[in-house]
């Protein structure tokens, strides 16, 4: 039991600078990046190439360079040209399967054998054999959430979420929303190239397919720490976030542990969640609205 809470936690701090873009591109900027899939796995391919070559720091800072460049494609289609967000995000998304297919060699998957990775250099220096990996991916995720926390209550960050909240009115402030969007999703993609760059490292490999459904998975990770933590303030969606995700790895190890659901069902169940938590409020004015109705009903039949 030790080992599943040690991993969840783990991969809980890892996976969490997903839905932390999310939180930027989705929450904040009000825009449904799909690109998240594709960043995901640029991360940890070229974060896998660089420790390949010997400079495994250096493969995170560029793993975050070629998400914010991915980023800025998404943002590219949808201010200049017009696209709308959704198909912006699938074309990049597409393009990004070839992007990455190059960033491995032009293999489906590339590994690191007995190449230094940040986590090992991390417990060379004498951490704990035991907790380095955890201490490495928690003081990254805590660092980028209080760094993005601290970016949001700049004018530049408070300019970004005034463009989700309104775009017109930001226009008409003399605030361009081209450039405030495209700072919003170069961050964003970043983060999520990040948590595939440490993901990479941490298991010593890429594949190309590492990044399927992880969009599903992170808005699961977002709503189940907003339920949990609550919305408001930009420090609660961090720490909504990184708690969300942990919880999330809790469940996914415990059903995986325990055999509830079959492990092929999995994602069918975690897209159900996120689904039905979405849709929610929704439901709760539909179940009110019945609710009504019947004492309507009751009171015009007496």
């Amino acid at each position: 039991m030790f080992y599943i809470t040690q991993t969840a936690l783990e991969l809980g701090f890892m996976y969490a600078l997903v839905p932390m873009a999310l939180f930027l591109s989705y929450r904040v900027l009000d825009i449904a990046d799909l690109t998240t899939d594709g960043a995901f796995v640029l991360g940890a391919a070229v974060s896998v190439t660089m420790a390949a070559s010997g400079h495994p720091v250096l493969g995170l800072l560029a793993a975050m360079a070629a998400g914010a460049c991915a980023g800025f494609v998404t943002a590219l289609w949808q201010t200049r040209l017009g696209v709308p967000s959704i198909l912006a995000g699938i074309i990049t998304n597409t393009g990004l399967y070839t992007v990455n297919l190059m960033a491995m060699g032009w293999t489906s998957n590339a590994s690191l054998l007995k190449q230094a990775t940040v986590f090992t250099r991390l417990r060379d220096m004498g951490v704990s054999r035991n907790w380095h990996e955890l201490i490495l991916a928690a003081g990254i995720t805590i660092l980028m959430g209080a760094l993005l926390c601290a970016f949001l209550g700049t004018r530049l960050g408070l300019s970004i979420r005034a463009t989700g909240d309104n775009r017109d009115m930001v226009r008409a402030s003399s605030i361009n929303p081209t450039f405030t969007i495209s700072v919003g999703l170069c961050i964003a993609n970043a983060l999520t190239a990040l948590s595939g760059a440490v993901v990479g490292q941490a298991q010593k490999s890429a594949d190309i397919n590492a990044g399927t459904g992880i969009v599903v998975i992170g808005l699961a990770c977002l709503i189940i720490g907003e339920t949990i933590v609550g919305r408001g303030s930009m420090l609660r969606g961090m720490v909504a976030v990184i708690v969300g995700s942990i919880v999330y790895r809790f469940i996914y190890a415990i059903v995986l542990y325990t055999k509830v659901v079959p492990i092929d069902c999995l994602k069918l169940v975690t897209a159900l969640v996120v689904a039905l938590a979405i849709a929610m409020p929704t439901l709760r004015q539909w179940v009110a609205f019945q609710q009504r109705k019947l004492a309507a009903r009751e009171k015009g039949g007496t």
